[in-house]
Protein backbone atom coordinates (compact mmCIF):
# COMPACT_ATOMS: atom_id res chain seq x y z
CA UNK A 1 0.00 0.00 0.00
CA UNK A 2 2.89 2.44 0.89
CA UNK A 3 3.82 1.82 -3.13
CA UNK A 4 0.24 2.97 -4.61
CA UNK A 5 0.26 5.90 -1.90
CA UNK A 6 3.38 6.89 -2.98
CA UNK A 7 2.33 6.71 -6.66
CA UNK A 8 -0.82 8.85 -6.42
CA UNK A 9 1.90 11.43 -4.39
CA UNK A 10 4.10 11.64 -7.07
CA UNK A 11 1.46 11.95 -9.77
CA UNK A 12 -0.59 14.60 -8.08
CA UNK A 13 2.71 16.76 -6.82
CA UNK A 14 4.21 16.44 -10.37
CA UNK A 15 1.03 17.90 -12.74
CA UNK A 16 0.46 20.53 -9.53
CA UNK A 17 4.21 21.37 -10.09
CA UNK A 18 4.06 21.75 -13.94
CA UNK A 19 1.02 24.28 -13.62
CA UNK A 20 3.13 26.60 -11.40
CA UNK A 21 0.33 27.46 -9.38
CA UNK A 22 2.73 29.57 -6.90
CA UNK A 23 2.02 32.84 -9.65
CA UNK A 24 -1.33 32.74 -8.06
CA UNK A 25 0.61 34.07 -4.74
CA UNK A 26 1.15 37.45 -6.32
CA UNK A 27 -2.33 38.49 -5.60
CA UNK A 28 -4.61 38.51 -3.14
CA UNK A 29 -4.52 35.10 -2.17
CA UNK A 30 -1.10 35.64 -0.88
CA UNK A 31 -2.08 36.08 2.15
CA UNK A 32 -4.75 33.72 2.92
CA UNK A 33 -2.74 30.60 1.66
CA UNK A 34 -0.44 31.61 4.20
CA UNK A 35 -2.65 32.00 7.03
CA UNK A 36 -4.52 28.24 6.17
CA UNK A 37 -1.38 26.66 6.03
CA UNK A 38 -0.87 27.43 9.64
CA UNK A 39 -4.43 26.62 10.29
CA UNK A 40 -4.24 23.55 8.68
CA UNK A 41 -1.02 21.95 10.09
CA UNK A 42 -2.45 22.40 13.94
CA UNK A 43 -5.72 21.01 12.76
CA UNK A 44 -3.97 17.57 11.26
CA UNK A 45 -1.35 17.41 14.22
CA UNK A 46 -4.43 18.20 16.68
CA UNK A 47 -5.28 14.47 16.84
CA UNK A 48 -2.33 13.25 18.28
CA UNK A 49 -2.96 15.26 21.41
CA UNK A 50 -6.36 13.81 21.80
CA UNK A 51 -6.82 10.94 24.62
CA UNK A 52 -6.48 7.45 22.79
CA UNK A 53 -9.30 6.06 21.27
CA UNK A 54 -10.73 9.61 19.96
CA UNK A 55 -10.06 9.94 16.60
CA UNK A 56 -11.11 13.46 14.81
CA UNK A 57 -9.93 14.39 11.65
CA UNK A 58 -10.46 16.99 9.80
CA UNK A 59 -9.16 17.62 6.10
CA UNK A 60 -9.93 21.12 4.45
CA UNK A 61 -8.71 19.55 1.18
CA UNK A 62 -12.08 21.06 -0.47
CA UNK A 63 -11.89 23.99 0.81
CA UNK A 64 -8.27 24.42 -0.34
CA UNK A 65 -9.59 23.94 -3.57
CA UNK A 66 -12.18 26.42 -3.89
CA UNK A 67 -9.87 28.85 -2.77
CA UNK A 68 -6.76 28.32 -4.20
CA UNK A 69 -7.56 25.85 -7.36
CA UNK A 70 -6.60 22.14 -7.33
CA UNK A 71 -3.02 22.68 -8.47
CA UNK A 72 -2.05 24.96 -5.12
CA UNK A 73 -4.30 22.95 -2.76
CA UNK A 74 -2.13 19.37 -3.58
CA UNK A 75 1.50 22.10 -2.79
CA UNK A 76 0.33 23.24 0.43
CA UNK A 77 -1.35 19.94 1.54
CA UNK A 78 2.17 18.21 1.07
CA UNK A 79 3.77 21.18 3.34
CA UNK A 80 1.34 20.46 5.74
CA UNK A 81 2.01 16.57 5.76
CA UNK A 82 6.05 17.79 6.35
CA UNK A 83 5.06 19.98 8.76
CA UNK A 84 2.55 17.14 10.74
CA UNK A 85 5.65 14.99 10.15
CA UNK A 86 8.03 17.13 11.87
CA UNK A 87 5.99 18.29 14.85
CA UNK A 88 3.91 14.93 15.63
CA UNK A 89 4.58 11.78 16.36
CA UNK A 90 3.37 9.99 13.40
CA UNK A 91 6.05 8.09 10.77
CA UNK A 92 6.29 9.10 7.14
CA UNK A 93 4.03 5.78 6.11
CA UNK A 94 1.33 7.45 8.31
CA UNK A 95 1.96 10.88 7.65
CA UNK A 96 1.87 9.62 4.32
CA UNK A 97 -1.41 7.28 4.03
CA UNK A 98 -2.88 10.76 5.56
CA UNK A 99 -1.75 12.70 2.91
CA UNK A 100 -3.11 10.64 0.54
CA UNK A 101 -6.31 9.77 2.06
CA UNK A 102 -7.38 13.20 3.81
CA UNK A 103 -6.07 15.41 1.34
CA UNK A 104 -5.17 14.84 -2.00
CA UNK A 105 -7.91 11.86 -2.52
CA UNK A 106 -10.70 14.72 -1.73
CA UNK A 107 -8.97 17.31 -3.12
CA UNK A 108 -9.03 15.52 -6.65
CA UNK A 109 -12.99 14.32 -6.58
CA UNK A 110 -13.75 17.78 -5.15
CA UNK A 111 -11.89 18.85 -8.62
CA UNK A 112 -14.27 16.61 -10.34
CA UNK A 113 -16.92 17.23 -9.10
CA UNK A 114 -16.75 21.19 -9.81
CA UNK A 115 -16.25 20.81 -12.92
CA UNK A 116 -19.25 18.39 -13.26
CA UNK A 117 -21.30 20.79 -11.84
CA UNK A 118 -20.51 23.51 -13.90
CA UNK A 119 -21.05 21.66 -17.04
CA UNK A 120 -24.22 19.81 -15.82
CA UNK A 121 -25.93 22.53 -13.34
CA UNK A 122 -26.57 26.69 -14.37
CA UNK A 123 -24.04 29.18 -12.70
CA UNK A 124 -25.93 29.99 -9.60
CA UNK A 125 -24.47 31.18 -6.24
CA UNK A 126 -26.73 28.35 -4.29
CA UNK A 127 -25.30 25.53 -6.82
CA UNK A 128 -21.83 26.58 -5.88
CA UNK A 129 -22.18 27.56 -2.17
CA UNK A 130 -24.52 24.17 -1.25
CA UNK A 131 -22.96 21.85 -4.30
CA UNK A 132 -19.44 22.71 -3.87
CA UNK A 133 -19.06 23.67 -0.39
CA UNK A 134 -21.17 22.03 1.83
CA UNK A 135 -22.78 18.59 0.22
CA UNK A 136 -19.75 18.39 -2.26
CA UNK A 137 -16.90 18.19 0.46
CA UNK A 138 -19.06 15.97 2.66
CA UNK A 139 -19.27 13.53 -0.67
CA UNK A 140 -15.67 13.78 -1.85
CA UNK A 141 -14.80 13.50 2.03
CA UNK A 142 -16.59 10.65 2.51
CA UNK A 143 -16.14 8.77 -1.14
CA UNK A 144 -12.31 9.27 0.26
CA UNK A 145 -12.71 8.05 3.53
CA UNK A 146 -14.72 5.01 2.42
CA UNK A 147 -11.80 4.06 -0.20
CA UNK A 148 -9.47 4.36 2.85
CA UNK A 149 -11.97 2.04 4.82
CA UNK A 150 -12.21 -0.72 1.85
CA UNK A 151 -8.29 -0.79 1.05
CA UNK A 152 -6.75 -0.80 4.27
CA UNK A 153 -8.93 -2.35 7.22
CA UNK A 154 -11.42 -4.74 5.15
CA UNK A 155 -8.70 -7.31 5.24
CA UNK A 156 -7.72 -6.32 9.03
CA UNK A 157 -11.38 -7.78 9.70
CA UNK A 158 -12.52 -4.42 10.47
CA UNK A 159 -16.45 -4.39 10.00
CA UNK A 160 -16.94 -1.93 7.10
CA UNK A 161 -20.45 -1.21 7.63
CA UNK A 162 -19.07 0.78 11.15
CA UNK A 163 -16.71 1.80 9.40
CA UNK A 164 -18.32 3.81 6.56
CA UNK A 165 -20.99 4.97 9.64
CA UNK A 166 -18.16 6.96 10.87
CA UNK A 167 -16.85 7.96 8.20
CA UNK A 168 -20.21 9.78 6.33
CA UNK A 169 -20.75 11.33 10.11
CA UNK A 170 -16.97 12.31 10.65
CA UNK A 171 -17.25 13.71 6.79
CA UNK A 172 -20.18 16.18 7.69
CA UNK A 173 -17.91 18.08 9.63
CA UNK A 174 -15.73 19.29 7.13
CA UNK A 175 -19.27 20.09 5.06
CA UNK A 176 -20.04 22.09 7.50
CA UNK A 177 -17.10 24.48 7.93
CA UNK A 178 -16.46 24.10 4.23
CA UNK A 179 -19.84 25.67 3.50
CA UNK A 180 -20.09 28.00 5.86
CA UNK A 181 -16.69 29.78 5.28
CA UNK A 182 -17.35 29.66 1.48
CA UNK A 183 -20.68 31.42 2.06
CA UNK A 184 -18.72 34.16 4.16
CA UNK A 185 -16.29 34.27 1.37
CA UNK A 186 -18.76 34.57 -1.42
CA UNK A 187 -20.51 37.67 0.60
CA UNK A 188 -17.21 39.51 1.62
CA UNK A 189 -14.05 38.86 0.52
CA UNK A 190 -14.71 36.69 -2.82
CA UNK A 191 -11.15 37.34 -4.40
CA UNK A 192 -10.00 34.75 -1.38
CA UNK A 193 -11.50 32.53 -3.76
CA UNK A 194 -9.74 31.12 -7.22
CA UNK A 195 -12.66 29.23 -8.31
CA UNK A 196 -15.43 32.30 -7.84
CA UNK A 197 -16.14 34.30 -10.70
CA UNK A 198 -18.52 37.22 -10.37
CA UNK A 199 -19.41 37.33 -14.44
CA UNK A 200 -20.39 33.28 -13.99
CA UNK A 201 -22.24 33.71 -10.74
CA UNK A 202 -23.27 36.50 -10.65
CA UNK A 203 -23.71 37.40 -14.34
CA UNK A 204 -22.23 40.93 -16.21
CA UNK A 205 -22.41 43.94 -14.74
CA UNK A 206 -24.73 46.42 -15.68
CA UNK A 207 -24.59 48.86 -18.51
Amino acid sequence: MLFLESCILLVALGLSMLMRPWRMLAGPLAAPWAASLVLLSLLWVLPQALPAGISIQLSGACLLVLMFGWPLAVIELVLVALAVWMLGRLGFAAVLSQLVWVGLVPATLALGLGELLRRRLPSHPFIYVLGRGFIGTALCIFVAGAAYEVIHHLLDGVELEHALVARWLMAWGDAFLTGMLVAVFVAFVPEWLATWSDRRYLGPPPE
